[in-house]
């Protein structure tokens, strides 16, 4: 079982990337009617996201600039971003270092009890579940603004 959380992030992430990759930088920065954010945003979002539950950002890890909380936590929105704010480009090379991080997670963690529960989960493991679960939400999110933008040609 172990094996196959680590197997679902690897494919989840694998097909986030390949998906991120047919975004264009105009696609990217376009919040299509009746969406929140931007796919910019998401992509940023669950990269951010999945550093807070597998690795303790910003408290626990150095791998992400800090002000990734303000631009991508949750909450936030890309109308609110100031200050330098990272290309999807930056974001892309940012989540294949991060899946190479998260492949290097001993499979015992996932047996590890949390402190406190985050989300209603009380194990590492659980939580690390919800962290595949989120990405694959976002995965959709991205695919429908995606369509929407390049069949209703929504524009900045």
């Amino acid at each position: 079982m172990d094996n196959l959380v680590f197997t679902q992030f690897s494919m989840t992430r694998m097909y986030f990337l390949k998906i991120v990759e047919a975004v264009s930088k105009e696609q990217a920065n376009v919040q299509p009617d009746g969406f929140n954010n931007t796919i910019h945003w998401h992509i940023g979002h669950v990269l951010t996201v999945t550093e807070q539950f597998m690795f303790g950002f910003p408290q626990n890890t150095t791998n992400l600039p800090t002000n990734y909380i303000e631009l991508f936590g949750n909450g936030t929105k890309p109308a609110d971003w100031k200050g330098d704010v990272p290309s999807i480009d930056e974001l892309f090379i940012q989540l294949k270092d991060q899946l190479v991080r998260l492949k290097q997670i001993p499979s015992e963690r996932l047996q590890e009890t949390l402190e406190s529960p985050i989300l209603k989960c009380e194990t590492f493991g659980q939580l690390a579940c919800l962290s595949v679960m989120h990405e694959a939400a976002h995965l959709g999110q991205i695919q429908a603004m995606k369509r929407i933008i390049e069949h209703v040609g929504v524009k900045n």
